[in-house]
């Protein structure tokens, strides 16, 4: 499946293409050749078109004023997005294809010469530590307590805002997202009447599906208000209140003793430097024969999320290589059981959310604005971009007691 078009209405073909020879012109030449000559010209406020030496066909990038060609030279990696959302630039052509060809041609280019000076200077400034209880809580605000209307739109009918899982790849994506849940269920092992802590619940999809079709007991935490009181109404419609509780607090304020631990897309937000602390969690709440999944957006170098993303979608958040996660279970007293690799599958779950998002864009407009609408539609497609292009990856990893002896031989059980 195919993200949709996004939307820009801009027609370079209908503004007269100037074989202008003017400094900024050849600037904007320079800068195809700096990010590796992707399938993109450059249309300038004056009809100028710079374009790359690669044969077409071609995405067109639209500058419709002078200050939007500056403020990309200045920190395209900001710039760019912000006035692709204020609609001094639009993109002629699919937005995915187009970041994710610069991601391409860029990480082919450092392979080979190493980083441009320009993407040094903006890598070496890291966001600062952030995730402390008040940071988080803030954090979670910005972006989950937009209003689950808004996000009802777009998810699944259980409002599972993390990556499906596509053992079939024509599956649509209810479908998928139940898969995604049984597969973690299959890897946690579960048995009627354990417990089951959950670490950053969201609209509390897992919990219901883990009590009604496992028979556990969950008990989910969370610090989104929106979030919790969907959760609560969902259990109370569909009877499961005996089974689930939902307690507003912080995974540092995680009580009791439980069988498994499971936390799906929470670890973006927890912090780089707070993973020893959610290690002592871990280890403080699981019993003797304890085991947890932690399902996360990772990367392959440990590289800040990019100024754009951070200001305006997820601040606070950082996604760890696969190296840096292991820091959780290294001095906690855990052993990794299992690591697998669900990128792709996240390309497609953006792919489902990018079709529903543009069938409903109208109505995401009427509730807040075009501003709004242009924001979402670039972040939803820069993911995808991201993904497609291994710039981020999706690790499920499972843990253990270190020196536990009851683990299954092979993997036939997650495929039953």
């Amino acid at each position: 499946m195919a993200a949709p078009m996004q939307k820009d209405t801009a027609d370079p073909g209908s503004t007269v293409l100037t074989p202008s020879t003017t400094p900024e012109r050849r600037l904007a030449r320079w800068v195809l050749r700096q990010l590796g000559d992707p399938p993109v010209r450059f249309v300038l406020w004056d009809g100028a078109v710079a374009t790359p030496d690669v044969p077409g066909p071609h995405l067109d990038v639209v500058f419709h004023r002078r200050r939007a060609f500056w403020r990309l030279l200045a920190n395209p990696l900001l710039h760019f997005g912000e006035d692709y959302v204020g609609g001094d630039i639009t993109v002629v052509g699919d937005l995915a294809s187009l970041v994710e060809s610069i991601y391409r041609r860029l990480e082919a280019r450092r392979i080979q010469h190493g980083r441009p000076a320009w993407q040094r200077l903006l890598l070496r400034v890291r966001p600062a530590p952030a995730n402390d209880h008040r940071r988080a809580r803030h954090n979670v605000h910005h972006h989950y307590d937009l209003g689950n209307d808004f996000y009802r739109l777009w998810l699944d009918e259980e409002m599972v805002y993390t990556c499906a899982y596509y053992p079939e790849p024509g599956m649509d994506l209810e479908a998928a997202q139940r898969a995604k849940m049984d597969h973690v269920a299959r890897k946690l092992r579960l048995e009627p009447g354990e417990r089951v802590v959950e670490a950053g619940c969201g609209w509390g999809g897992l919990s219901r599906h883990l009590a009604r079709h496992y028979g556990v007991h969950v008990t989910a935490y969370n610090i989104s208000k929106e979030q919790l009181a969907y959760c609560r109404e969902r259990a109370r419609a569909e009877g499961l209140e005996d089974r689930i509780d939902y307690v507003e607090a912080d995974w540092r304020d995680i009580q009791g003793r439980y069988d498994a631990f499971v936390s799906i897309g929470m670890l973006e937000h927890v912090g780089r430097e707070n993973y020893a602390e959610l290690g002592r969690v871990m280890h403080r709440v699981l019993d003797d024969d304890g085991r947890g999944l932690i399902h996360s957006i990772g990367q392959d170098r440990g590289e800040p999320l990019g100024p754009w993303i951070q200001k305006y979608i997820f601040p606070g958040a950082y996604p760890p290589t696969l190296a840096e996660m292991m820091d959780l279970f290294r001095d906690s007293g855990f052993s990794v059981e299992d690591v697998e690799n669900l990128r792709l599958h996240y390309a497609r779950t953006l792919e489902h959310w990018i079709e529903r998002f543009e069938a409903h864009a109208d109505q995401v407009r009427e509730m807040f604005d075009e501003r709004f609408v242009r924001t979402w539609r670039f972040y939803l497609n820069g993911s995808l971009a991201n993904f497609r292009a291994g710039s981020l990856q999706l690790y499920q990893v499972v843990f253990h007691r270190r020196g536990h002896m009851e683990l299954p031989w092979s993997r036939a059980h997650l495929y039953e």
